[in-house]
């Protein structure tokens, strides 16, 4: 893999399509590089003209990006699509001419990685999450979707220093949270180290400096010691007649950061800054060669780490190990095969598997399909770009906690993940019926945090649903999409059952109800509306989308077109129970109860706010009156309603829980106390108290009025 300093190689002697050809030759068939030749030409003349703000031509950033995937040796479409990765979204080709030229399956690659420029967004960060998703959904279809547009961000990256400074950090931000995270993800060890340390030099150029500079000084202080170390594992290992190569590293910048961050820790408290990689033929040869160093070094208690059982989600297999070496300098030993040593430098890339069913697919493929298919399920699910993104986003930082089902099965969870994710993991449907755990055979709270090793049985009910709470705790991208999902079709029902009373209301009006509504009629008006169906209609609606006056006017037969005009058309106030859900909501300025006068306001795409008649906001004229209607209560309602009471008392010994014990004996549950001081001899009790209604309400203040501490208490409202 290039490094940064294959830049100033590029700036001086430019590499050229020749070179890129010489490259492929070691690995492709004569005829596959004539093939990305072509689309070099054709690359070239789509380009011509066009520079890059270094001023050089444009066509050299698909070379160079061609140039990484072919380090990492990957086949000729990719290396073709890198190629011609920008000609449909930078000029007038079309995608048609790319199928003629060279095949769908370059085109699809090509229209995958291009941005979608014809679309106008509301926001930046609407414009880039849809993106976003577009490219996902192409490299569900297509991995090597994600391949080429890596390389393009790597190359980017390398030539960063042109942009603005706000660009640059932007474009750093978004490699940092997004890109280098997916090169992680499919294991692309060589490309997500460099895009790191690209990003964390641009986005802090500073922190970056003084930690280079550190780790330089500490280098030239340890060489001795390093070297030492290294030659005493080579000679032991030689003793023990193993076959092997020995290959120091060095922890690279942005890990090294985010470890001193995340665990705040000081340079000198890290311990894997130096490492060695011992790289061995066989696994039982692994497992000897950790035998061997841990009698050569002393182990860290605690800081071993087997992969090769266990591997990452990426597919990455190792064992870890922490030794005290000497001179009181720790130091990591890796120890892995060949084919790992592979695997963990190019990922996915390293043996390419693709659409071939007959091909054993090994575990790393499979796992990078597999989240795929995770990515997919996510998309479905969710409500628009922007969520997608922030799930993706969680998705991407699994470093992971390892349980297992009652069945012994392992599962791989992210750090931090409790019980709700567990079930989530093992299947929609065991998350979303999920009432109770058991963690080890004993039962916890459903927000219980996992920990390694714990065995986690999940107990399940056929009527059981998800419940809002659940996101305040979960932290996988599955169970929080899931999660989401299921609130949004319940919003959505909830939505359609009062955007149908909402119009039977403003049908009845003109003398009609919507089941009278001829079907060419109704269909006209959803074809007006640019909707699907009557349900959307309704949840237009219910959802203040749309006022229902005017949809009925536009639904009513024609004789009764001017009804709404006619003195004597009365329309009945909307019943509302208290138990409507998420899209009825009951104001929190001035609380609402059974009793009082009510009226709705719509709010747009929010559904409809209760309020009092007498509250301030109404009077001010805050919402416009074609917004508001007249709500009545359903009669012996049954539902507790919260409100807000304030009790002026004397500064007495105990009387805060006289008064509290005084309004649980009323039936009534307090949810929120404060206390405000007043002059020294009184205090302000502010109660936040359920009730039932009105008369419920006056029941609870008589009581606490005749407490004989008590000065005053009145009902509050906002």
């Amino acid at each position: 893999m290039a490094t940064r300093s294959d830049t100033a190689a590029e700036n001086g002697s430019r590499f050229l399509i020749s070179d890129l050809c010489k490259m492929l030759e070691s690995y492709l068939d004569e005829e596959q590089v004539q093939d990305v030749y072509r689309a070099y030409l054709f690359g070239a003349e789509a380009h011509e003209g066009q520079h890059r703000l270094s001023g050089e031509p444009y066509i050299y950033h698909p070379i160079a990006a061609a140039r990484i995937l072919a380090e990492l040796r990957l086949d000729h479409k990719t290396i073709v699509a890198a190629i011609l990765h920008d000609v449909i979204e930078d000029t007038p080709t079309a995608k048609e001419q790319i199928v003629s030229g060279f095949g769908a399956d370059v085109a699809e690659l090509v229209d995958g990685v291009s941005k979608l420029t014809q679309i106008e967004f509301e926001s930046p960060a609407e414009a880039q999450a849809e993106n976003f998703r577009k490219m996902i959904l192409a490299m569900v279809r297509d991995i090597r979707v994600i391949l080429v547009k890596l390389a393009d961000r790597l190359h980017n990256m390398r030539t960063l220093g042109v942009m603005r400074p706000e660009k640059r950090r932007r474009i750093a931000r978004e490699t940092l949270d997004i890109y280098a995270p997916i090169a992680n993800r499919l294991g692309i060890n060589a490309v997500r180290v460099e895009l790191e340390d690209l990003g964390f030099a641009a986005l802090y150029p500073l922190r970056y400096k003084v930690l280079e500079k550190a780790v330089h000084e500490a280098r030239g202080h340890r060489k001795e010691v390093l070297n030492k170390i290294e030659t005493a594992i080579k000679r032991r290992v030689q003793q023990e007649g193993l076959q092997g190569r020995i290959l120091s590293r060095e922890k690279h910048l942005y890990s090294l950061y985010r470890k001193i961050r995340d665990k705040t820790l000081s340079f000198e408290e890290v311990y894997d800054v130096y490492a060695f990689r011992i790289v061995v033929d066989e696994i039982d040869t692994c497992y000897r060669a950790l035998g061997i160093m841990h009698n050569l070094f002393k182990p860290v208690p605690g800081k071993f780490k087997d992969y090769i059982a266990i591997p990452k989600a990426n597919g990455y297999q190792s064992l870890h190990s922490i030794l005290f070496g000497p001179y009181g300098v720790p130091i990591e030993v890796q120890i892995r095969t060949e084919d790992m040593d592979k695997i963990a430098e190019s990922g996915v890339a390293a043996h390419w598997v693709y659409k071939s069913s007959e091909e054993k697919v090994d575990q790393m493929h499979a796992g990078a399909r597999e989240w795929l298919r995770e990515l997919l399920e996510m998309q479905t699910h969710a409500g628009d770009s922007l969520e997608f993104l922030e799930n993706v986003k969680l998705d991407l930082f699994p470093d992971a906690v390892y349980v297992f089902t009652p069945a012994g099965e392992i599962m791989k969870l992210p750090h931090g993940a409790t019980v709700i994710d567990f079930a989530y993991a093992v299947h929609t449907d065991v998350g979303d019926t999920c009432i109770a755990a058991k963690i080890d055979r004993q039962l916890v709270p459903l927000r219980t945090v996992l920990r390694n090793g714990q065995t986690v049985e999940i107990v399940t009910a056929a009527g059981a649903h998800p419940s809002p709470a659940w996101l305040s705790f979960v932290v996988s991208a599955k169970a929080r999409s899931n999660i989401r999902h299921y609130q949004k079709n319940l919003k959505r029902e909830e939505a359609i059952e009062l955007g149908r009373r909402m119009l039977e209301r403003a049908m009845g009006v003109f003398e009609t109800s919507v089941d009278q509504v001829s079907g060419k009629r109704l269909r006209a008006l959803l074809k007006d509306y640019h909707l699907k169906t009557e349900e959307d209609l309704l949840v237009d609606i219910g959802m203040g989308r749309r006022p229902s006056v005017l949809v009925a006017q536009a639904l009513a037969p024609t004789d009764h077109g001017n009804a709404s005009s006619d003195e004597t058309a009365v329309q009945q106030p909307l019943v509302i129970k208290g138990s409507e859900g998420m899209v009825t909501r009951f104001s929190k300025c001035c609380r609402p109860i059974p009793g009082d006068p009510v009226v709705g306001v719509i709010t747009g795409g929010r559904g409809m706010m209760i309020h009092t008649q007498t509250c301030r906001n109404i009077a001010d004229d805050k919402y416009p009156a074609e917004n508001c209607i007249d709500v009545q209560w359903e009669p012996g309602i049954d539902e507790e309603f919260p409100v807000e009471v304030s009790v002026i008392v004397e500064d007495r010994r105990g009387v805060l829980a006289r008064v509290a014990t005084v309004i649980g004996d009323a039936d009534s549950n307090i949810e929120n106390v404060g206390i405000e001081e007043r002059d020294g001899l009184s205090n302000n009790l502010l109660f936040t108290l359920t009730v039932h209604n009105r008369q419920h309400l006056a029941r609870v203040m008589r009581r606490v009025r005749s407490i004989p501490a008590v000065i005053k208490i009145t009902r509050t409202k906002g």
